[in-house]
Formats: C-alpha cells, sequence, structure tokens
C-alpha cells in the first residue's frame, strides 16, 4: 500500500518501554513477572539484579530493555539504569548478544567489568560460557575506549541483598539455582556441581545462585 514503509530488516531493538512499576507476581530465576494494573510483563534479568529484588507481592522498579525479534519480543529488566546501559554497550559489540551480555553481567558487577576492561584481564571473562581466551582479548579491546567515560562506584554496587530473603525449601532452592546457572550457559553438569558444593542448608535460591556463581567466576 502507498505511503507505508516496512521496517528495515536490520533494525533489532526498539526501545518503546523504558521503566517498569509494579508488583513482583513472579521469581523464577532469571525470569520475572511484574503485574502492571492487572498486566504481567515477562522479564529476563541478570543475578546481579535479582539479588536485589524485593519478595513477591511486594512493589518493584525495574529499567527495561526491549529486543525485538522476528519470532519475539523479549524484555530485559536491570535494578540500576548504569546495568542497562552496560546491557546496551555489550550487545552493540561483534558476536554478543543478550544472551552472552546477561552471562557477563551476572558473574560481573559493573563495575569489576569495567576494573577487567581497565586492566585489560581476559582472567574473570574466560570464565563466562561461551568466552573463550581470544573473545575475551576482543570484548576488552573494544569496550576500552566506550568505558573511559565510566567511573566505578563500588559504594553503589554490592552482591548483599539489602534484607533478609525468604528461604525455599533446600529441594526448590537448588532446583532453581541449578536452572538459572543453565539457562546462562554453563552446562548441566557444571551447574549441578557447582550448586552440590554449597551447603544450601536455610539459603534463598538467590544466595544459592550468587554463591555458586562466585566459585564458577
Amino acid at each position: 500500500m502507498a505511503g507505508l514503509i516496512a521496517p528495515a530488516p536490520w533494525i533489532k531493538d526498539l526501545n518503546v518501554i523504558g521503566r517498569l512499576r509494579g508488583t513482583l507476581a513472579e521469581k523464577q530465576p532469571p525470569h520475572l513477572i511484574v503485574d502492571v494494573n492487572g498486566l504481567g510483563y515477562e522479564l529476563e534479568v541478570p543475578m546481579t539484579t535479582l539479588y536485589r529484588l524485593p519478595k513477591v507481592g511486594e512493589a518493584v522498579t525495574l529499567h527495561t530493555h526491549l529486543v525485538v525479534r522476528e519470532d519475539a519480543h523479549l524484555l530485559y529488566g536491570f535494578h540500576e539504569k548504569r546495568e542497562r546501559e552496560l546491557f546496551r554497550e555489550l550487545i552493540r559489540l561483534n558476536g554478543v548478544g543478550p544472551k552472552l551480555a546477561l552471562a557477563l553481567m551476572s558473574g560481573l558487577e559493573v563495575d569489576d567489568l569495567i576494573r577487567c576492561v581497565q586492566a585489560q584481564d581476559t582472567s574473570a571473562l574466560v570464565k563466562v560460557p561461551g568466552v573463550g581466551k581470544k573473545t575475551a582479548e576482543r570484548l576488552l579491546v573494544e569496550l576500552k575506549d566506550r568505558f573511559k567515560a565510566w567511573e566505578t562506584a563500588p559504594s553503589l554496587f554490592t552482591l548483599v541483598s539489602d534484607g533478609p530473603q525468604p528461604v525455599a525449601s533446600a529441594s526448590t532452592a537448588e532446583t532453581d539455582a541449578v536452572s538459572a546457572l543453565i539457562s546462562l550457559g554453563y552446562k548441566p553438569q557444571e551447574a549441578s556441581r557447582a550448586v552440590a558444593a554449597i551447603d544450601a542448608k536455610g539459603l534463598s535460591s538467590e544466595e544459592l545462585i550468587r554463591r555458586s556463581l562466585k566459585g564458577m567466576i
């Protein structure tokens, strides 16, 4: 039809949803559902955001990035704008999609990744699934110029939750933790082994995931 122009095929993302404020309805790492006035938005978040979430049923605000593909519209959520900006920087890099970006951000805090880039240190990056030595070296080189204007702010970002988290049964917490690690790209055997190495008694799934990742990265 005259006057209508089809969207260019190279357009991969449209950031028409920049923030969500609602009630945390479901939390199945790394997936969430946020209820906004009766409409449930499904999001995927990095583990560093997961650790800071409130309890299910409480209010939550997330900064978001929408990725539009031919077969799906995928919404990603972040606790801080700075995390979302890092995600956007990462997916601009050649060969880095949302899945790898979330894996990088789940294993490393924003400031930890910045320090790796500044020092051109590949040691932490190569432990992330999907990142070999050559890929890590290339990512550090490409990010070096992009991160020149970024400043580390360790006081703003910690892996410690602001308050007590609900504790699920050990089997449920372990299952959630293994599933979360697999979703980040770890092999099932690696994920199971990492979780089994942690004493899960009394730990929430979030804390179990955090400790397992710490032992792997």
